[in-house]
């Protein structure tokens, strides 16, 4: 039991992209080195043409300078634009301000400011800010509220990290972006599936058959995946719930916003 890419994702993915963004002249694109973001350029970069993608790498003190080589690398291989902001000034203010040592935290900071600089450029560029983030985040809760979450169109939202690997491989990714651990870059050392505590193969068999209802026992049997782990998988999407949602508004009118309000 493993998500698999369907054959229609790529051409609906482009077909939205190009959608959503009708009126605007550009998305902008934070772009770490790792695979989603590189994924979520590519695809705009098929949807839109090269002109109207503009990538911000935004590294910082504990980045790696692998993942900004391999950024923008990525930009000049297929021809988009692109633009690199040191962060260390703006996060040692914050850090200063705040007196910040928890390395959690921080990281959260710099999720937040990365935030900023993404919107920033966005209105001065009549742009759209592109999320990067994939299935298994948002249903897991891995993400900065208002940081990487802060964002306008997630067009791989709907793809688990298997997914996305596979869809990397039919857009041509670099291998030395598919194949290498990922990492949000927000402390030295630091992967994905050591904050997770599961490897991506084996969560997104988890939380698909949690999209498809079925209980622990029945994730258990499918799959042989110890309980203990399926619990933690099932602990984090019920804990993150607050970040898939609007804030909760008491409800008093006839139809209200983020309960009944239909867009």
């Amino acid at each position: 039991m493993k998500p698999h890419l369907k054959e229609y994702a790529y051409p609906a993915i482009l077909e939205f992209i190009k959608e959503q963004t009708k009126g605007k002249k550009c998305v902008v694109i934070g772009l770490s080195g790792g695979i989603d973001s590189a994924v979520v350029s590519k695809l705009c970069c098929d949807a839109l043409g090269p002109e109207r993608v503009f990538n911000i790498i935004m590294p910082s003190s504990v980045s790696s300078k692998k993942d900004v080589d391999d950024a923008q690398n990525l930009c000049t291989e297929f021809g988009m634009n692109y633009k690199v902001i040191q962060l260390d000034t703006l996060i040692n203010a914050f850090s200063a301000i705040l007196d910040l040592h928890d390395p959690l935290l921080k990281g959260n900071i710099m999720a937040r400011v990365r935030m900023t600089i993404l919107y920033h450029h966005a209105h001065q560029m009549d742009g759209v800010v592109m999320g990067t983030g994939n299935k298994s985040e948002l249903l897991t809760g891995y993400f900065t509220k208002h940081g990487d979450g802060g964002v306008d169109l997630l067009p791989i939202g709907d793809l688990y990290k298997t997914e996305v690997r596979e869809l990397a491989e039919k857009i041509q990714i670099p291998q030395t972006i598919i194949t290498k651990s990922p990492s949000a870059g927000l402390r030295a050392g630091q992967t994905d599936e050591e904050d997770l505590g599961v490897k991506y193969d084996e969560l997104d068999q988890i939380l698909l058959g949690l999209e498809q209802l079925m209980s622990v026992d029945e994730i258990q049997k499918e799959t042989g995946l110890e309980i203990s782990i399926i619990n933690s998988v099932f602990d984090k999407y019920q804990s993150s719930t607050h970040k898939r949602k609007m804030p909760l508004i008491p409800k008093l009118g006839i139809r209200t916003i983020g309960c009944d309000w239909r867009e």
